[in-house]
């Protein structure tokens, strides 16, 4: 049996504050990882944005229109012009999916690939770590939770990228299965002439559906680089955490969403007085370095906070765990001979 944490307000409380700030330190510690996974993420973002803008001008050829024509609607009409032209034309709305189909799927493997070496360096970093969390808190301190070497990146991504391959699969499927009942049951209420309130309520319940479905799909993530099983194995166990941890991993997970709220409305704060900016004589030219600088600095931010949370969880989940709390690796860990940073761990 793992440890459970007896429940009391102070208690919670102190416990959030250490493993927030663990979790925060481990992140720091293998920074390294916050570039790459910005990276990452940018290009995935570049590569869906391909043909998204190749279905502009596939409209325009379709329409006739010229592409800046439709680049000066405003989104609403844009897709609206979009979809409409496009299922006027089967054969180009077909290929246009399957060109976005290919280049979510690829991306998609390629996500995988980098999550699967961060999570690697995270788990041996957060593992490797004394007490970090307590003070002093000195640099050579918190360099005890640094993991990261080019070598055991790509070992690690190489070793996880099956698994989290497949259970990114799994998450793909519980996307579009979901999306498509809630558009179902969407059009049901509005066929059947119920008011907005209801749409609403199913609205929240779809959004709250999802987030936890990347719950589990963080957590078993971990479990999978933790123990070295398989996704079937995993999920369970995930499961079985979240419920056994429920209060923990709630806290966390609470706060870890106030913070991305704050940096999303501090985000927005930013890139509305960087569009005034643009607009005041003398300035306006330096509104692109800014927006750039602002676009970095964002990415940054935000793969920081996941970071910071995805080692909060590894910290709840290797207390939760007896082999974890004493230091082993589990026998079917595949990830005991990969090196870390000053070499091989002997876990």
């Amino acid at each position: 049996m793992g440890r459970t944490i007896e429940w009391s307000p102070v208690a919670l409380s102190s416990t959030l504050k250490l493993t927030l700030k663990r979790g925060a330190l481990v992140a720091a510690a293998n920074w390294p990882l916050t570039i790459v996974q910005a990276i990452a993420d940018a290009l995935f973002k570049l590569l869906v944005a391909a043909p998204l803008f190749g279905g502009i001008f596939l409209v325009a050829l379709v329409v006739g229109a010229e592409p800046g024509t439709l680049l000066s609607l405003e989104w609403r009409d844009l897709a609206t012009t979009i979809a409409s032209s496009l299922l006027a034309k089967p054969m180009v709305l077909m290929a246009w999916i399957a060109a976005l189909g290919v280049v979510i799927a690829g991306g998609s493997l390629f996500v995988f690939l980098i999550k699967g070496g961060a999570v690697s360096i995270l788990v041996r970093g957060e593992r490797n770590a004394g007490p970090i969390e307590y003070p002093p808190l000195l640099p050579d301190v918190v360099a005890q939770a640094s993991a990261f070497s080019a070598e055991a990146f790509i070992d690690g991504a190489n070793a996880l990228f099956p698994a989290y391959a497949r259970l990114g699969l799994v998450l793909m499927a519980i996307y579009l299965a979901s999306g498509a009942g809630f558009l179902a049951l969407v059009a049901t209420i509005r066929s059947a002439g119920e008011g907005w309130g209801l749409t609403a309520l199913v609205t929240a319940a779809f959004v709250a559906w999802i987030t936890l479905i990347n719950l589990v799909y963080l957590v078993t993530q971990i479990v999978i680089a933790s123990d070295g099983c398989t996704v079937a194995t995993a999920i369970p166990r995930a499961v079985a955490f979240i419920r056994r941890e429920r209060r923990t991993v709630g806290g966390v997970f609470l706060i870890v969403l106030v913070l991305v709220i704050f940096a999303t409305g501090a985000s927005v704060l930013a890139t509305t007085a960087l569009g005034l900016i643009a607009f005041v004589p003398l300035f306006g030219f330096i509104f692109i370095p800014l927006s750039l600088l602002a676009w970095i600095l964002r990415a940054v931010v935000f793969q920081y906070i996941g970071l910071s949370s995805l080692g909060a969880y590894l910290k709840l989940y290797r207390e939760a765990n007896p082999g974890l709390v004493e230091g082993r690796v589990h026998r079917h860990d595949r990830l005991r001979e990969v090196p870390v940073a000053n070499g091989t761990s002997t876990h």
